[in-house]
């Protein structure tokens, strides 16, 4: 069983759960190698062993069984548009604040030992293909596990845009923007926006507006199999802006769209621990109900 150890040096510091799990696996019979997650940013002074040998991720990937992330959500985030390519299954180690899509927390590295004989179950996560459109022009194209989010570039202005699902309008909102989400990233930005929870192994997508300035704007919960349009319209003066799980934001013009719909990809997701999806909700948030 070959394990990628893939760990967030902002959240783990001198590696020391990676350190730490490389050992629980090896000891039960794993092979594994260590790596980051991306290239750290320039001038930063990271506490890294000096002694440990860091792999390189895009390398290590191709004849990899499991990836294990240790850092937030996040870092599984970015993680999950490499390891889909390579149809490779993620276990997510809570080295931050909520953690969602973590399966374990920091003290829970013992249960990582079965995993070296392959004792393990996946998860499929529904994923979004994610472009931009100026005309017949494709400008980028992305890949979304949690969500694609339209929004305006400051807070002194009011942003406007129109949904349409399979060319058929569903709204205009205006206010700050809107969300695209996924199941999975039902309980990230979108709740915050006070969007519905959806049961993550579901298949659908999430249309819901961000502070809008309107009386009735609700969100929307519309099948899999809907293409999703945000028109930009012609007349608007000013950029918009499109972030795909939090990523690099893109730089959105007049009279752009962006195309949003359920991709042949999907993300694999390793668990171990029995837990419901209502006992992590409970977990995480306190419960669902006051």
């Amino acid at each position: 069983m070959k394990i990628l150890l893939s760990s967030n040096p902002y959240r783990d510091r001198g590696l020391r759960a990676a350190l730490e799990a490389r050992r629980v696996l090896e000891n039960a019979g794993a092979q594994t190698s260590l790596c980051l997650p991306f290239q750290p940013k320039k001038g930063d002074r990271l506490d890294l062993p000096r002694q440990v040998k860091l792999s390189q991720m895009d390398q290590e990937l191709p004849n990899a069984d499991l990836l294990i992330c240790f850092g937030g959500d996040g870092t599984i985030l970015h993680a999950a548009r490499d390891a889909v390519q390579h149809e490779v299954p993620i276990l997510g180690v809570n080295m931050g604040s909520v953690g969602f899509m973590a399966e374990l927390e920091r003290g829970e590295l013992a249960m990582l030992a079965p995993l070296a004989q392959g004792r393990f179950f996946t998860e499929e996560r529904m994923m979004l293909d994610v472009k931009v459109m100026r005309g017949n022009r494709e400008m980028s194209r992305d890949l979304a596990l949690n969500d694609a989010v339209i929004s305006k570039g400051s807070m002194a202005r009011v942003a406007e845009v129109e949904v349409f699902a399979d060319n058929m309008k569903v709204s205009t909102i205006t206010g700050d923007g809107v969300i695209i989400s996924t199941p999975t990233g039902s309980t990230a930005y979108s709740m915050a926006a006070g969007g519905p929870i959806v049961e993550p192994t579901s298949k659908c997508i999430i249309v819901t507006p961000v502070c809008a300035h309107q009386l009735v704007a609700r969100a929307m919960v519309l099948d899999q199999d809907r293409m999703i349009t945000v028109q930009i319209p012609k007349s608007i003066r000013k950029y918009l802006y499109l972030s795909v799980d939090g990523g690099k934001a893109v730089r959105l013009s007049s009279g752009d769209r962006v195309e949003i719909c359920k991709s042949t990809h999907c993300t694999k997701l390793a668990r171990v621990a029995d837990r419901s999806f209502y006992e992590i909700i409970n977990q995480k948030l306190g419960g669902i109900v006051p």
